[in-house]
C-alpha cells in the first residue's frame, strides 16, 4: 500500500456482505462513509508535522499566487510534495543501482558471494546522471547549462 508518512489510519474495516446481514448482526459495526474518512484524515493533519515545513510550503504557494487560509491545506500540499520528492529519489536510486550493476566490476576475479556482500554494504550517491532520467519519467527535463558542456 505504500508509505503513509506516519499518519495512522486505524484498523481496516470489514465490509458487510449485505445491509440486512449487518442489521441483523446487531454488533454496531457499520462501514464508514467517505466523509467520515476524510474528516478523520483532516483531524490527523492538524497533529502531523511534515518533512517540508509549513512556512516553506506557504512561501512557494504564495509566490505561485495561491493563498491558503487553512493550515491543513498547506500540510496536505507538503505531504504531496514530500511524496513526489520521495518517488523521484527512489527512481534515481533504482537508476543508480541499474547503472552500477551493469558496469564492469573492478577486482581480480571476485566471486558472486563477495559481489553480493559488497552491493549490500554499498553506499550510493545521488548524481545528476541518475537524477536526470528519474525526472524525465515525471516530465521534467533537466539539462546542463551551456557553460558546463
Amino acid at each position: 500500500m505504500g508509505d503513509n508518512f506516519g499518519i495512522h489510519r486505524g484498523p481496516p474495516t470489514k465490509k458487510a456482505v449485505s445491509s440486512t446481514a449487518a442489521a441483523s448482526a446487531g454488533d454496531g459495526t457499520e462501514d464508514r462513509t467517505q466523509g467520515q474518512i476524510l474528516s478523520d484524515f483532516l483531524v490527523q493533519l492538524e497533529d502531523y508535522t511534515p518533512t517540508i515545513p509549513d512556512a516553506v510550503t506557504s512561501y512557494y504557494l504564495n509566490t505561485a499566487g495561491f493563498e491558503a487560509s487553512d493550515p491543513r491545506i498547506v500540510r496536505l500540499i507538503s505531504i504531496a510534495a514530500q511524496k513526489f520528492i520521495s518517488d523521484v529519489a527512489n527512481d534515481a536510486l533504482q537508476h543508480c543501482k541499474t547503472r552500477t550493476s551493469n558496469a564492469p566490476s573492478s577486482g581480480h576475479g571476485s566471486s558472486k558471494n563477495q559481489n553480493a556482500k559488497l552491493s549490500k554494504d554499498r553506499k550510493y550517491t545521488l548524481t545528476m546522471e541518475d537524477l536526470q532520467p528519474a525526472l524525465n519519467d515525471y516530465g521534467i527535463t533537466v539539462r546542463k547549462a551551456h557553460y558546463f558542456v
